[in-house]
């Protein structure tokens, strides 16, 4: 006797041998498909719109569209924001006018151009703006899928918006999605509380054109590479792929030649200022005078590691010393007024409230003491690496020193420097400021189990630089990585100080290695690795002092350096090669004046 299956009436109603007879029945008709691939294939990114309205109805679909979309662990984190308002829209489009002219001063001079040209927003013309908000107030270990990838939240919201788009276009509507925003001055506007944030604008309307390839495209500013060349089987090869093209301005080669060149026509012989003539090439080839103050910027965070008692001092001291900085009497505020340097204080993590009077650049995640969980959320290193960069974008052509406060981060550069290099705890352990035996032997154990936790199992994340940064790193050293990134854009000479602003610098390059050329080691700290870490960057410091300070104290006082030799070289004598007769070896010394044989006028030119 047989019986029936029973069917539920809600659910799967599929039975194991109906899938098994036919796996592919699952599918869609053809037509169907065709449809669907059509309508993925005229995606496009619409800056020009019609000024039209939409029945609600349509914008209930395409929002309905979007919450449809997968979310790790069924969060649904998005929120959709209809902004109509005049008011808010002008001023949303004033901010990313003033970011579109940030971000082009920091590209190279023809790329700067066209983006200038392109019209990468519609802001004002469009009848809708749409802000999708991603509500990251919940803990991620408290949603499922979130405690490993923890940034899964802001996946689910970039999937809510392709699932619009591609709604919108199937009802005939124009989507662009604008990034030109800082995104806590886009927070503030919308009057978001912490912890939720934006991802970015959308502009919904009729489009004004009907582009039949994507924009950028079009404009010669990119081309779609084909696809198998982002295809990757099983692992990622050693030969590639190769990585995005980086457009960051950097010095042409006939400015650096020239930079040396002038340099050789000193009344010294070549090389006679040893490292300092490489910094002052640099600091010649990159344009800069010695017009504008040297900018500074000393960032401050705590660390959970000082609980491991890897400092011999309490954890209160950070605080002491930020504050003492904001009142202008540490010693490395001191020091940047002594050179008439512009002081920039970012509290980048102290424990306890924001410090009243410095620039706030917090993490916002839960964070760890590296030897039992990573240091800081991927989220939070995107963040504050993110927020550097734009503060060091408003460095335009300077001098920019860098520094750090923070009790215990000797221990985290160390850490970071031992998963940057590949090296051993022991390699890279030094005694910090004011240490002894039993300090030293907590931090190298330390950081021996903090790398054992991340080579161990997960060894594949320090080949990512962020990654890296995340697991071993510290607030400050992202915020000052995001610094070196920013002050690069804007063409500025980055002046390293101690261990940690250089571990900064080596994620900095790792992202970008156009940065490399923009940097100076001001000094060599006593910590144990910093030399290896300041080869890894190809420099040699300016001072070596066996300073322990911190604050870019080394940097400030190298930094004055630079600056005086450089109005001292601008204002030297200089070789006339065009005279007649010229010293034939400035390594010797010039023939003797005499009545009998007189200096030969004009082999020597007064600078201009």
């Amino acid at each position: 006797m047989s019986w029936p299956r029973p069917v539920p009436v809600v659910g799967d109603t599929t039975s194991a041998a109906q899938r098994a007879a036919d796996p592919g029945g699952w599918a869609f008709r053809s037509e169907q498909r065709d449809a669907l691939y059509a309508i993925l294939a005229s995606r496009r990114d619409i800056r020009r719109f019609r000024p039209d309205g939409i029945d609600p109805g349509t914008i209930l679909r395409i929002l309905e569209a979007a919450h449809a979309a997968p979310s790790v662990g069924h969060s649904q984190p998005w929120r959709f924001m209809v902004v109509t308002e005049p008011a808010t829209r002008e001023r949303a489009a004033l901010m990313a006018d003033r970011e579109r002219h940030r971000q082009a001063s920091g590209l190279e001079e023809d790329a700067e151009r066209q983006m200038l040209d392109l019209q990468l927003d519609g802001i004002r013309e469009a009848p809708i703006g749409l802000v999708v908000c991603c509500d990251r107030r919940a803990r991620a270990a408290g949603v499922l899928g979130r405690a490993t990838y923890v940034d899964a939240d802001l996946w689910s919201c970039a999937c809510a918006i392709e699932n619009l788009w591609l709604a919108a276009r199937a009802e005939g509507l124009g989507v662009g999605w604008v990034t030109l925003f800082r995104p806590e001055e886009l927070a503030s506007l919308l009057g978001l509380p912490d912890g939720v944030e934006t991802l970015g604008w959308l502009c919904i309307g009729w489009p004004d054109e009907r582009p039949p390839a994507p924009g950028l495209e079009r404009a010669g500013w990119s081309q779609r590479q084909p696809v198998d060349e982002v295809i990757i089987h099983e692992r990622w090869p050693t030969d590639g792929p190769h990585a995005p093209a980086s457009r960051l301005r950097a010095p042409e080669p006939s400015a650096v030649v020239a930079a040396r060149d002038d340099a050789h026509r000193l009344l010294t012989p070549p090389g006679s200022l040893g490292v300092l003539d490489r910094a002052l090439e640099r600091l010649d080839a990159l344009g800069i005078g010695g017009e504008e103050p040297v900018q500074a910027v000393i960032a401050a965070a705590d660390h959970p590691v000082r609980g491991r008692g890897v400092s011999t001092f309490a954890a209160s001291v950070t605080r002491e010393i930020l504050e003492a900085t904001l009142a202008g009497v540490s010693l490395g505020a001191t020091t940047a007024r002594a050179i008439g340097a512009e002081l920039l204080i970012i509290d980048a993590g102290v424990d306890g409230d924001p410090a009243v009077g410095a620039t706030p650049l917090r993490p916002r995640n839960p964070r760890g003491d590296l030897a039992t969980s990573d240091a800081l959320s991927t989220a939070d290193v995107d963040r504050l690496l993110g927020g550097g960069r734009q503060l060091g974008k408003g460095f335009t052509g300077r001098i920019v020193v860098l520094g750090e406060i923070g009790i215990g981060n000797t221990t985290v550069a160390a850490a970071l420097a031992a998963g940057q290099l590949g090296l051993a705890a022991s390699e890279v352990v030094g005694l910090g400021a004011g240490g002894d035996t039993g300090t030293l032997e907590r931090k190298r154990s330390t950081i021996e189990a903090a790398l054992s936790r991340v080579r161990g199992k997960e060894g594949h994340r320090l080949s990512d630089p962020l990654m890296t940064m995340a697991a071993l790193g510290g607030p400050e050293i992202a915020v000052l990585a995001g610094i070196v990134l920013g002050a690069v854009e804007g063409g500025s000479l980055v002046v390293l100080d101690g261990l940690a602003t250089s571990v900064a610098a080596v994620t900095a390059v790792q992202i970008e290695p156009a940065v490399a050329f923009h940097l100076v080691a001001g000094q060599r700290s006593r910590e144990r690795v910093h030399h290896l870490v300041l080869a890894q960057l190809g420099l040699e410091p300016l001072l070596d002092l066996r300073f322990r300070a911190g604050e870019g104290i080394g940097a400030l006082l190298a930094a004055q350096m630079l600056v005086t030799v450089a109005r001292a070289r601008d204002s030297a004598a200089r070789i006339d090669e065009t005279a007649g007769r010229q010293p034939s070896d400035l390594g010797t010394r010039p023939e003797r004046c005499t009545p009998e044989a007189p200096a030969s006028p004009g082999t020597i030119a007064p600078s201009g």
